[in-house]
Order: C-alpha cells, then structure tokens, then sequence
C-alpha cells in the first residue's frame, strides 16, 4: 500500500520508491493555486530527504492534460480589487499600489521558488507532459530530469496573448532552443507537438498515452533509466524543426519591428511565417517587446537570475493595464478582443520597456 496525503487540489502518494504528485482540479484543467505550489515545494522537500524516496513523477488528473499554467482568474481578481483604474499603461512607481502588496505577488514567488527546486531536484523527476502543458504547466515539467511528452501533448507559453511575459523559467529554457526556435515560441505562443518539444529543448521522450499507466506503475520498482527506454518509441517529424530555417531567419532581427517585416516576406513561401506574424499582430504590443528583451537577456542567465528577472517583470506587469485587459478578454470575457494599451508597436517606447525591468524596492525575488 501506498502513503497518500492529500492537500487541496493536489495529491501526494508514495507507492513503493516512487514519490508521485498530482495535480488535481480537472475542472480547471489543473491550473495552480499559491496552496498548490506551497504543498508541492514542501513535498519535494521533504522527499528530498527520504530515503524511501528514490524518485518522483508529477501527472495532472483527468484526461485533459498536466496544467494549463497558473490560476490566472484569482490573479484577475486581485489587479481588479488592488489596482487603480488609470485609464492604461504602466502604472508609475510612486502610486501607492506598489508600496501596497498584492496576493499575487507572493503566488508568482512561491510558484518560481517551486520552479528552481525541480530544476535543482537531486533525485529523478519525471513529468507526464501529457495533453495540455501550458505556462505555468511547463515551469512544473520542463525544468525536470526526465520529461515525457505524448501524441495527445500540446506544449506552450501563450503568456504574450494575456498581456504578459513568458516566466516560470521560459526566459532561461527559450533563449537555449535551437537557433532562434525560441523566440518564435515566446512571442507567437504557439502549442508545440511532442515532436516540437523534444525538438526546441522543452521535453526529451516520447510515449504513447496508453503506456503511461503501466509505466508509472513500473517506476514505484524500478529506476527510471532502467525502465523509460522500453517504452520510448519515435515523436514523428517536428514541424518546427521543419520550419527552423525562416525562423532563424526572421527573428534574427533586432526588433520585434523588424521581425515582423521578415515575417511578412517570407509569407509567401511558408505559410508559417504568416501565421506567425498574424499572431504577433494580435499580441499585446508591450509585452512583445518586454518578452523579447526578456528571453534575449535570459540566454545570459541562470535559471535563478532568469526567475528573479520575471519576478521583476511579474510587479510590473500586476500594475499594468495590458495584464489586467488580456486576462479579461481571454478568460473572464472570453470575447478575445483585447484593447491593449499602448495599442501599437510604434507607440512602445524604450523608456516603457526599460521600466519593466527595474527592480521595485522591497519586492525582489529571494531564492534561498
């Protein structure tokens, strides 16, 4: 028999040496709440120190996927009841929502507190990335040790599309895909296939969804090294890797300006690039270029100075009016006509950009 406890909406069982968190609010397809992250950063730690414990796996209840990222209608709720209405833009630090502290605040820093303990877990961490990982879904698979994806996974960070920036440690894993894959990835948001992500770096075995029950139950026994390899097989072709050649091409531009211009001439030979810069155009024009600055940056970062600079972005963007207005149109509304502000690439000074990335006062990231 197993130990099993259960604390809110995600389940922890020991079944022989195999430690196994689950995420469990299918309803929300497993969205994480600040509790949800708490109880599985003091579970890892404590399995880090069990002997019983020779490796863990994380899997999201349900048949929808992992984690659609973090609960974002509670981080809503929070800029509607603390933020004050300006009209758009970036709030000025001297209001007194910033002295002021939101909720949110400490989610986003329990959430990447969470994110380096996996990436630094000293036993085997394995993640079903089955079905739908987005977000903050691939900030609790993607920093792990052995990453499985499936023909059901659809693997992405649309943080752009809400008025944000790719965080849970996406600005240190996007800048270390191949070529300039990750960029594309950060900026258009787009869902990746299994064989994309193993591709771009964001998952490293492919297994067939109908194995997962068995193999999970061959890890309460065996090592995971030991028993992964008989149930690996090959993800296909990645459409990504396909199309990495305008890719590279494109965002190899210095500004998201300028990549859109490449889009568009090379939109008549790969349809691609069209979608692409169709989907740039529809993004918040801030947030492009706060996340664009952000992954460059991040291929200079560890992954904690990675974390500690979303940090910084996540204050800022909790004070800002395209964060508050994407989360309406996309989740709240759900009308997706988001009225970003500023509404166009030209109008985003560098002043906005810069302003993103400067450490507020008393709200720094601590990662001890």
């Amino acid at each position: 028999m197993g130990r099993e406890t259960y604390t809110g909406d995600v389940a922890f069982e020991v079944r022989g040496h195999l430690g196994m968190i689950t995420l469990n609010r299918p309803k929300a397809l497993n969205a994480l709440t600040q509790l949800m992250c708490e109880s599985i950063l003091i579970q890892l730690q404590d399995w880090a120190e069990d002997p019983t414990v020779a490796q863990v796996l994380i899997r999201g209840a349900g048949d929808r996927g992992l984690c659609s990222g973090g609960d974002i209608s509670s981080v809503y709720r929070d800029m509607q009841e603390h933020q004050p209405r300006d009209g758009g833009g970036l709030l000025p630090e001297s209001t007194p929502s910033y002295a002021a502290a939101m909720p949110a605040e400490e989610f986003f820093a329990v959430e990447y507190r969470m994110n380096l303990t996996i990436a630094e877990y000293p036993k085997p961490y394995i993640a079903l990335m089955d079905g739908v990982v987005l977000g903050g879904g691939v900030g609790v698979s993607a920093h792990g040790s052995h990453r499985v994806v499936t023909e059901r996974s659809r693997v992405g960070m649309p943080e752009t599309t809400i008025g944000f920036s790719p965080d849970v440690g996406g600005t240190y894993l996007l800048p270390r895909s191949p070529g300039n894959t990750g960029l594309h990835l950060g900026l258009t948001g787009i869902h990746l296939t299994a064989a994309d992500a193993i591709f771009t770096g964001l998952a490293d075995t492919f297994v067939p969804s109908e194995a997962l029950e068995e193999l999970t139950q061959q890890l309460t026994e065996h090592p995971v090294d030991q028993i992964l390899p008989r149930y690996t097989t090959h993800p296909g072709d990645s459409a990504v890797e396909q199309d990495a050649e305008w890719i590279d091409a494109a965002y190899s531009a210095g500004t998201v300006e300028e990549i859109l211009e490449e889009l568009e001439e090379h939109s008549s030979s790969y349809p691609g690039a069209q979608q692409a810069a169709a989907a740039l155009r529809a993004k918040s024009p801030t947030m492009l270029k706060v996340a664009l600055e952000a992954i460059r940056r991040g291929a200079q970062l560890s992954l904690s100075g990675a974390l500690a600079q979303e940090y910084t972005i996540a204050i800022h963007a909790l004070r800002s009016h395209d964060f508050r207005e994407g989360i309406r149109a996309q989740v709240i509304d759900k009308d997706r006509t988001p009225r970003w502000s500023p509404g166009q690439l030209e109008t985003v000074d560098e002043d906005l950009v810069a302003h993103y990335f400067t450490p507020v006062p008393g709200k720094l990231l601590s990662l001890e």
